[in-house]
């Protein structure tokens, strides 16, 4: 699936571009070729996952978030509950028999989910926007509403989503007081070689009278960051990705290692990070349990060892 999506690179025509290129990408598909084929791939090994919230006979009242896995939170906000890039499919692909294959299952079994106000989907790529997944939860939802980065609607709506609101980065929108801004991260979208970076991409911002949360999607290192805080203020959480990151040459400009995601927490001044983006899909080379490791190694060199959060994927986390 991965060969399928980089060869876009050459043969499609871009709508949307990054704000920063502080990577100064200078890439090829011949060095995609040569990494795609060397074929040396870390084991396949399951994270330890958590059944807290589906053997809860009760829910928390106060505010709270769940890792789903990769990029997927339930995340309930007060009187809103919101779920970030679901995926709750067996493979990240458009295909059933091939493509990255979950090493775990989902945190939170679907038919335990508590009635979904909001899905927010960070941009097309298929380990974040999952088309079956979407469609089951509007059959078990028609009011759930769908927000997606400009472009992407007709996609949904071809899906039988109907639901569907398309935003461009920094648009608003309320929902039961929570005040929800789309805003600009460094990646890129497709979903067939024909089609890059003809929809956008970017994180979420979801603020209420007593808490601010971001949920970054998908991202490399940008200076999207320090604007963010500049323009909205400091997340009290913020979801951050820290994992999908080697060959550092070919994934330096789309996903964030472990110290640049303690870089974007810092440039965020967010009061705690969660980690995300790892130990669900193998999409890279570096080994599956590696993320948390070098991301506390270097928390703990620069006396930050508070300030991320690693959960199990199912674990009820408190956002108070």
């Amino acid at each position: 699936m991965i060969l399928f999506l980089f060869i876009n690179n050459t043969i499609s025509e871009e709508l949307f571009k990054n704000n920063h290129n502080v990577h100064n990408d200078d890439t090829t598909f011949k060095d995609f070729l040569a990494w795609r084929f060397k074929g040396d791939r870390p084991d396949r090994v399951s994270i330890e996952i958590s059944d807290e919230f589906n053997n809860a006979k009760r829910l928390p009242e106060n505010s709270y978030a769940v890792w789903i896995g990769h990029a997927s939170f339930l995340i309930h906000n007060k009187n809103i509950n919101i779920l970030t890039d679901p995926i709750f499919s067996k493979r990240a692909s458009p295909f059933s028999f091939m493509g990255p294959k979950r090493l775990i299952p989902p945190g939170i079994n679907i038919d335990k989910l508590p009635p979904i106000d909001v899905v927010t989907i960070s941009h097309a790529h298929y380990d974040h926007l999952d088309l079956p997944s979407l469609k089951k939860l509007y059959k078990k939802n028609k009011d759930t509403l769908f927000l997606v980065p400009m472009n992407l609607g007709k996609l949904l709506k071809s899906s039988g989503v109907k639901n569907v609101v398309e935003m461009n980065w920094w648009d608003t929108i309320t929902i039961k007081e929570s005040l929800i801004t789309f805003v600009p991260v460094h990646h890129w979208s497709s979903r067939t070689p024909f089609d890059k970076n003809e929809t956008l991409w970017g994180g979420w911002w979801f603020e209420t009278n007593s808490s601010k949360l971001l949920h970054l999607g998908d991202t490399g290192y940008t200076y999207d960051f320090v604007t963010i805080h500049k323009e909205l203020g400091s997340p009290d959480f913020a979801f951050i990705p820290i994992g999908a990151y080697e060959p550092r040459s070919l994934m330096k400009d789309s996903h964030l290692n472990p110290e640049e995601s303690i870089q974007a927490a810092i440039d965020l001044k967010t009061n705690k990070a969660i980690g995300m983006h790892w130990g669900t899909f193998m999409l890279t080379d570096e080994p599956v349990l590696d993320p948390p490791i070098r991301l506390n190694k270097e928390l703990e060199r620069l006396n930050l060892e508070n300030l991320f959060l690693i959960p199990k994927p199912g674990e009820i986390i408190s956002l108070e």
